[in-house]
């Protein structure tokens, strides 16, 4: 039997969009453009490490080796795995606003310290590097379950999925800025240097100010994180935690009523009502959680892990992916700064083209269509645009078919953006009740980390060519990119099969998808758990 609502969540639930709202969503979407630029930054300056760190003579330019390479890639998404977990759990026990704040300060911390790694011999840069790097992941974790559940529990029911939608759509700026940081920085030291290429002058081709550019493009993360540090701590902490888990019926609805600008009534009564109800007390770990919820934790985790293992994979290895196809030139015939110009522009085309459109579509029909109907085919059209670039791969090497490719490539990631890659951020911070809010989420983005964490080691290896000639240095045969290309396809079905033990939040309030405004539970043979929309 459903329980009257709390006035303070009704008002909530029902009110009009206001500035606040938009605040939030600013507050709370620059952390996630930190997050995203600092990821995806890596992927950009990496083939200049090599060069300055692993220089030998040879045919082709140095590489990072494949541990090294594996490090510098994975160690972040091993640092977010663990502060998505730490933070998660962290927000439901002190409350989300206490916790937001440590995020954002380790966040700018790291990032600045990653441009200043130490010593100018290669195991001592990159070993520091890999150390910032893991605590820069640590914090970024933590702004994963922590900016969710806040811009969930700040949202009226009516369009709650677009307002978390949009902060998650931050990151498709922040990979678009990281592009654009990349291109600049790269420009303006090839202009300065003009270094010729290393088939001419296999020495000359890295100058030694090169050591600066992946300085400066990982230590720019940390501007955008540092100037909405202030207006993040004058954030109020969410009346949901304050009234349904801190049992403070009175600061939640001083808090709402300053921001709203209405008067709402405490309540005291009724929350300590809520209080002595031992029917919505249940731990993480109880049989009461795994029968309400546990095919919904399932649900969130498989999906999310599914796909960030096809989503990383594309987003850190496009470039070798776009080398494939010979839409980056052949790294002998460019210098170390020249390089980096193209794989930035490439990605930075990518981005504007498919990822950051892509976002944005899922914040205007998310509310419309649904996170079920979006997911869905945004997971079938993964699929065939994977196939269609698998099967016939040697098609589309040809340089003639190059443009075909891309474009084909680019609505894989459209499809990811308006599609999986939103919806599996958004619905944990929906479904789960308040005082659990924070960790499922982090739980569920942790199994996505787990995913990219397997997506960008195993991509590694496996997208070498099968020809030993062709591999680069240090790295075994692989199954080539046509066959992983094959595989992420694969993974991309399961990942629709995965969606049906996902509910459809849209149009519910927290408290009826989560089920706390409920007072007794008395199953009857009758009872749907039905997850498809009706």
């Amino acid at each position: 039997m459903a329980r009257e609502q709390l006035q303070v969540l009704s008002v909530l639930d029902s009110a009009k969009t206001q500035m606040y709202h938009f605040t939030a969503i600013v507050i709370a979407g620059m952390g996630f453009f930190t997050d995203a630029y600092d990821l995806f930054a890596i992927s950009l300056v990496t083939r200049l490490l090599g060069r300055i760190y692993y220089h030998k003579d040879g045919p082709k330019p140095g590489t990072l080796p494949p541990g090294v390479a594996s490090s510098v890639t994975g160690v972040a998404l091993v640092g977010t795995l663990c502060g998505q977990l730490f933070f998660g759990w962290l927000g439901d026990k002190m409350g989300r606003k206490r916790v937001y704040g440590m995020t954002l300060a380790l966040m700018v911390i790291c990032s600045f310290a990653s441009g200043l790694s130490f010593g100018n011999e290669a195991k001592g840069v990159m070993a520091t590097l890999c150390f910032f790097r893991f605590w820069l992941g640590f914090g970024i974790g933590g702004d994963y379950p922590l900016s969710a559940t806040i811009m969930s529990e700040y949202a009226n029911k009516k369009t709650r999925g677009a307002f978390i939608a949009a902060v998650f759509a931050m990151q498709g700026f922040g990979i678009l800025a990281s592009g654009i940081v990349a291109l600049i920085v790269s420009a303006s030291f090839d202009h300065a240097f003009n270094a010729p290429s290393y088939a001419t002058d296999k020495l000359g081709s890295t100058v030694p100010q090169a050591d600066y550019i992946w300085r400066i493009i990982l230590m720019f993360g940390a501007i955008p994180a540092a100037l909405t540090y202030y207006w993040r701590m004058k954030m109020p902490e969410t009346a949901r935690y304050t009234a349904l888990v801190a049992k403070n019926a009175k600061q939640a609805a001083a808090d709402m009523a300053r921001v709203l600008q209405v008067e709402i009534d405490a309540e005291e009564q009724k929350v300590e009502k809520i209080a002595q109800d031992t029917s919505n007390s249940f731990g993480l770990f109880s049989k009461e959680f795994a029968r309400r919820h546990g095919l919904h934790l399932l649900g969130t985790t498989s999906t999310w892990f599914l796909l960030d293992i096809a989503f990383y994979s594309q987003n850190l290895f496009q470039k070798d992916v776009l080398s494939g196809i010979g839409w980056i030139p052949p790294a002998a015939t460019m210098s170390a700064i020249g390089e980096v110009y193209k794989v930035a522009k490439a990605q930075t085309l990518i981005a504007l083209c498919s990822t950051v459109p892509g976002y944005w579509f899922t914040v205007l029909f998310i509310d419309i269509i649904g996170r079920f109907t979006i997911q869905l085919g945004g997971f079938f059209f993964m699929t065939v645009f994977m196939f269609a670039l698998a099967i016939p791969y040697h098609h589309w090497t040809l340089h003639a078919n190059r443009i075909g490719f891309v474009v084909m490539y680019a609505l894989t990631f459209f499809f990811a953006n308006f599609g999986p890659n939103a919806t599996t951020f958004v619905v944990p911070a929906e479904i789960f009740p308040a005082r659990l809010r924070s960790t499922c989420h982090g739980i569920s983005a942790a199994a996505g980390k787990a995913g990219a964490i397997v997506g960008a080691y195993g991509f590694l290896y496996a997208a070498q060519s099968r020809d030993p000639t062709k591999t680069d240095a240090g790295y075994p045969t692989g199954i080539g990119i046509r066959y992983s290309l094959i595989v992420l396809g694969v993974i991309n079905l399961l990942g629709m099969a995965f969606t049906f033990l996902v509910p459809e939040p849209k149009g519910k309030s927290l408290e009826e998808l989560s089920r706390e405004n409920e007072e007794e539970i008395e199953p009857t043979s009758n009872t749907s758990n039905r997850t498809v929309p009706v």
